[in-house]
């Protein structure tokens, strides 16, 4: 068998269009030879069997322009709305039809069953019963038939329905009306009814599906995208809500319950908005103050405060070392001015040193209410970084990867929290130097001077204690090299030991002191260097 190309191919699909065109063009109709309402029928009729819905369609409605008691061409015509899923818009030309032609029975039964999917029962039912009255064929009469035992059966559901909605049984009456929606699709009423119950059965999701549909099955439905903002905005999405209030104030700007609903969201999705910007910008702090505004703006709606919660919580956790130290580990010549603007900038009205406890106890509260929540389980694990709590750490890091695999930043933040760990176990500057992670280098370089001269081995006579105060003290002006030292800090950070050569990942410099005490005889820790020998403790 031979091939065919995707190019034939494509050019056979259009065969049935020309073999159409041409066949009209020996009828005349293209050429203007004959432009009457039976040329417009046939014309139509060829294209709709070929497929060209809108061609057929203009030419059923000269058809019916031609000749408005012709009632075949409004039954083309409303054949064609059905094939174009228009059933609105065939119901009237069947309606036509049966009025020029009673006995019409096709058209009797299409309009039956359309009347049927519409929720018309007691209309469908009339039809259906005149066509078992007006000799219909075997396969008219057998559909009729069934059509009408299944309009029965529906108009028991509905009744049943009804009465559990009024008892407000709200499950039994949605499963009444699942059975009723699968005959009537197109009934805009019992889908009305279907979402109310899912939307005291909290099944939101369902309850917006039936509600768009009787968007566009009701013409001018206000209450329908009324309904669908409300829904949207008490599950958080602030968007789409206000997508769906403005469509309601198309319909009726002076609507009153969508105005000012409106302007509710418009305000709440105003804040939300700057907030995310400010968090694109890094300025964690000015967006943590209006995540409190969006609080105050809807304190009522339980899931707006758990994402502002949760957004809070990134916040906080990103305001941390790294930050720190991007801006006061190379400082122009007002150093300590220029330190505390940052400080200032970064924590507000929160000291530092209890930034992360305050991320900790806020993204705490987020997992609270949502447990599974990977954001807030990644951001709290950096927290815990923050605050030396390694195997926290560890364990938020884990859950968050149960949840999401293939998350990277999960992925590298285990791994750093790991070597952390590992790395507090051997020897961590920060605690040799009582400070926290997150400290600047003005309270570095003040916990070092205040222990350095404390473990001066010149302030030991007994030989045991001196030799216990020099490993003390090398100990000690190497966490102060390290941590005022940009690069040599970010390192640690990232757990790898400056000092330590086996530690090292790759190339680069590293720092280590060679020998014992007598390299730091004459030593002055108040120096501004990393070594000055111009004081000596005697």
């Amino acid at each position: 068998m031979v091939a065919i190309s995707p190019v034939a191919h494509k050019l056979l699909s259009y065969v049935p269009f020309l073999l159409v065109l041409i066949d009209l063009r020996y009828e005349g109709v293209i050429g203007g030879k004959d432009g009457g309402v039976e040329n417009h029928l046939e014309m139509g009729k060829k294209l709709l069997a070929a497929g060209q819905l809108a061609d057929a369609l203009s030419h059923f409605h000269a058809a019916v322009d031609g000749d408005p008691k012709n009632y075949m061409a409004y039954y083309r015509r409303a054949t064609v709305y059905l094939a174009m899923g228009k059933s609105k818009s065939a119901l009237p030309d069947l309606s036509k039809v049966i009025e020029l032609k009673p006995d019409f029975t096709s058209a009797r039964l299409q309009r039956g069953n359309l009347l049927l999917k519409h929720g018309k029962l007691d209309e469908a039912e009339s039809d259906f019963k005149k066509v078992l009255k007006s000799n219909p064929s075997s396969r008219e009469e057998q559909e009729a038939q069934s059509q009408l035992k299944k309009s029965d059966e529906i108009q028991r559901l509905v009744a049943q329905a009804q009465s559990d909605f009024t008892r407000r049984d709200y499950g039994s009456a949605a499963s009444h009306l699942d059975i009723i929606i699968d005959t009537c699709v197109w009934d805009a009423d019992s889908r009305e009814m279907r979402a109310e119950c899912f939307i005291q059965l909290g099944e939101m999701g369902k309850a917006i599906s039936d509600l768009k549909a009787t968007s566009k099955l009701k013409s001018d439905n206000t209450q329908a995208f009324y309904k669908l903002s409300t829904i949207y905005y008490n599950l958080g999405d602030h968007e789409m809500s206000l997508n769906e209030v403005r469509e309601c104030l198309k319909l009726d700007p002076d609507h009153k319950q969508c105005f000012s609903h409106y302007k509710q969201v418009k305000k709440l999705n105003k804040q939300i908005q700057a907030a995310e910007e400010l968090i694109q910008q890094e300025k964690y702090s000015d967006a943590v103050s209006k995540y409190e505004s969006v609080m105050k703006t809807e304190p009522n709606v339980p899931q707006f405060i758990l994402n502002a919660k949760e957004r809070t919580c990134h916040c906080l956790s990103k305001v941390s070392l790294s930050f720190l130290t991007t801006r006061c580990h190379h400082p122009p010549k007002h150093t300590l001015h220029l330190c505390l603007t940052v400080v200032s900038e970064c924590f507000g009205l929160v000291p530092q040193d209890q930034q992360p406890a305050k991320a900790i106890s806020v993204c705490s509260e987020v997992l609270k209410a949502d447990p599974q929540n990977v954001n807030a389980l990644k951001d709290r694990a950096e927290a815990y970084l923050q605050d030396d709590q390694y195997e926290e750490a560890i364990k938020d890091f884990e859950s968050a990867k149960e949840h999401s695999e293939n998350d990277r930043q999960i992925k590298e933040g285990l791994e750093r929290a790991q070597r952390l760990l590992k790395q507090s176990q051997k020897r961590d500057y920060y605690k040799i130097l009582g400070v926290k992670r997150t400290a600047q280098k003005k309270e570095i370089l003040k916990a070092y001077r205040k222990l350095a001269q404390q473990w001066h081995p010149d302030n030991f006579q007994d030989a045991e204690e001196k030799k216990k105060a020099e490993k003390k003290f090398i100990d000690i002006a190497q966490a102060k090299e390290v941590l005022t030292d940009p690069e040599m800090r970010s390192k640690f950070d990232q757990g790898e030991d400056p000092m330590d050569p086996e530690s090292q990942q790759g190339g680069g410099h590293h720092h280590h002191f060679h020998g014992g005490w007598e390299n730091f005889q004459g030593f002055n820790p108040f120096g501004s260097g990393p070594f000055n020998f111009k004081f000596n403790f005697n």
